[in-house]
């Protein structure tokens, strides 16, 4: 069976794809004409633009549908998750007593100038997300919501002072690069104090993946949709191999 997958809008195989942008000039049918070649130049056949319309002064928004030829072979993607540990509250803190045995201390932020905390309070806070609770209702946990506009100095401070076993950082805004720029600027300044190893750091926010953490020097990254359970049992299994690693 063919591994070789393309996009499918109305028939398997058909490669058709929905495509929305803006561009810099004034709305006429001559700018529906201008997006649909920008189209064209991109490979793609079978260009339809079905909305066109001025956003702004100088501005125009586009949505268009188109086929490409192109498809990819899924089974050559590697990109492991982070969420494999599959426990429940109960479980994870029956795995912290056993292989830990002691409390865990866990710190989240939004770092940066991000003001977005639903991300970081779903995790964190008591009444978590989905029917799945937060990690303040763990009992072997204790857990620090610092909340919003957090820097990341003031971060690494509070994570030395307190000598914090794991970091979550979450990121919505994303702006420019906004969200990278400050993910990897608590790994360095981690790494600058020494404390990079000391920390299991995660990173979370709607367009982070593990592979993408990854790349940044975190330990794990945790997107859309993503249960308290699962940063738990995966902070809690990480800090209990490097105990043993180090025994």
């Amino acid at each position: 069976m063919s591994t070789i997958v393309k996009p499918y809008g109305d028939t398997l195989d058909d490669g058709k794809m929905q495509l929305s942008f803006t561009l810099p000039i004034e709305w006429s049918e001559a700018a529906d004409e201008a997006a649909r070649q920008l189209i064209v130049k991109m490979g793609f056949a079978d260009v339809q633009v079905v909305e066109g319309r001025r956003i702004a002064n100088g501005f125009s928004f586009f949505v268009a549908y188109a086929a490409t030829p192109q498809g990819i072979d899924v089974a050559s993607i590697k990109a492991p998750s982070a969420k494999e540990h599959a426990m429940s509250m109960e479980e994870v803190d029956a795995f912290v007593r056993e292989r830990i045995g002691r409390t865990v201390r866990v710190a989240g932020a939004c770092i940066g100038t991000d003001a977005h905390t639903v991300g970081i309070d779903a995790i964190l806070n008591m009444k978590g997300y989905k029917g799945d609770y937060g990690l303040e209702r763990y009992q072997t946990f204790e857990t620090y919501n610092l909340g919003s506009q957090v820097a990341v100095e003031d971060l690494v401070r509070f994570a030395k002072e307190k000598r914090i076993d794991a970091l979550l950082a979450s990121q919505v805004v994303t702006q420019k690069g906004s969200d990278i720029k400050n993910f990897t600027a608590l790994a360095e300044l981690l790494e600058a104090e020494g404390l990079r190893d000391q920390v299991v750091l995660c990173c979370g926010g709607p367009r982070v993946t593990n592979l993408l953490a990854g790349e940044l020097g975190y330990d794990a990254g945790f997107g859309r949709g993503t249960l308290p359970s699962e940063v738990a049992a995966f902070v809690a299994v990480t800090l209990a191999e490097r105990a043993k690693a180090r025994a």
